[in-house]
């Protein structure tokens, strides 16, 4: 590792790099990767100096980085005990594996989410499912690009897909069954923030009834399929969730993040994901007002300056 002092970024994903290194050069912010599926930290060895990005994904296993996560945590205790700038520190990375954990932050600062229940292993999946009229839907707690969700339109298909060989296993046995939200119109919104303020929103067609959400151009598009992510121009950093949720972050110490929310057909705007580990589409980034990589860019350039010049204040 370089002794100048630089942006650190911790991930486990190549492909999802590009749009942020070349942020970074075009801000002109000295960054360095840290690719973390495999390695040693010297406990007793100071960390590079600078300021250290974890944008460690709760699907990392998918990618056959199933232990990612926890070097994850391990480096995060070390910089943290070294007194390092962490963005997505500790209990950033625990947010972004535990959709349970998301739910009870929601809950607690009054916002509407769907009604839940985690289910810790399989056996007692059929029986937390008949507290839900059907239709419902199913999801891992630690996911992300709709990892392990499925509706189901009646508790027997449920009940046998449990018992059968198609029973998708959660990486952390832990899997949620949820009521089944209908939108008013067939899309969901993603709110960006950095630095805790509001980037844009992004209105995600969900038309074709599928739950893999994900924005990064590294994810599959169905061939031929109209573009499913479109700036929402409407919903603007005055917007009262928009303003709350930006609350939220500050309060609860989370500097980058994409937040989901429903708008249903029966009045409600359910919050049900805050993903720290956000991904930009790049036909998004083409007509926003801002760019979401270039803003995380400049937010982590600015903390590098004040590493170097502590007396510095910032604005």
């Amino acid at each position: 590792m370089t002794t100048e002092p630089r942006v650190h970024v911790i991930h486990e994903n190549p492909e999802w790099f590009p749009p942020f290194l070349a942020a970074f050069d075009a801000e002109g912010v000295p960054v360095e990767e840290v690719l973390l599926t495999a390695g040693t930290i010297d406990l007793d060895a100071e960390p590079a100096p600078g300021v250290w990005w974890s944008r460690m994904s709760a699907s990392a296993h998918t990618r056959g980085n199933t232990h990612s996560k926890d070097y994850t945590r391990a480096v995060l205790g070390w910089l943290e005990g070294w007194g390092r700038t962490v963005i997505g520190g500790s209990n950033v990375i625990e947010l972004e594996v535990s959709k349970v954990r998301q739910h009870a932050l929601l809950r607690r600062a009054g916002f509407d989410v769907p009604r839940t229940i985690a289910v810790f292993g399989r056996e007692g999946l059929p029986a937390a499912a008949r507290d839900f009229p059907a239709p419902f839907i199913v999801k891992h707690n630690q996911g992300g690009k709709g990892l392990g969700v499925r509706r189901f339109d009646s508790h027997d298909d449920f009940a046998a897909y449990v018992a059968g060989s198609e029973f998708e296993e959660p990486v952390d046995g832990i899997t949620l069954v949820q009521e089944l939200l209908v939108a008013r119109e067939p899309f969901i919104t993603r709110a960006e923030f950095v630095g805790g303020e509001f980037v844009y929103a992004v209105r995600v067609d969900t038309s074709a009834g599928s739950f893999e959400l994900c924005p990064a151009d590294a994810c599959e598009v169905v061939p031929g399929a109209a573009e499913p992510f479109q700036v929402r121009g409407e919903v603007t950093a005055e917007h009262p969730l928009i303003v709350a949720y930006g609350q939220l972050l500050r309060s609860a110490g989370v500097d980058i993040a994409g937040i989901e929310f429903i708008e249903t057909v029966d009045g409600r705007s359910v919050t049900y994901d805050i993903n720290t580990n956000t991904n930009y589409n790049p036909i998004v980034e083409a007509s926003a007002p801002v760019s979401g990589p270039r803003s995380i860019a400049r937010f982590l350039g600015r903390l590098l300056e004040r590493e170097r010049s502590p007396h510095l204040t910032l604005v």
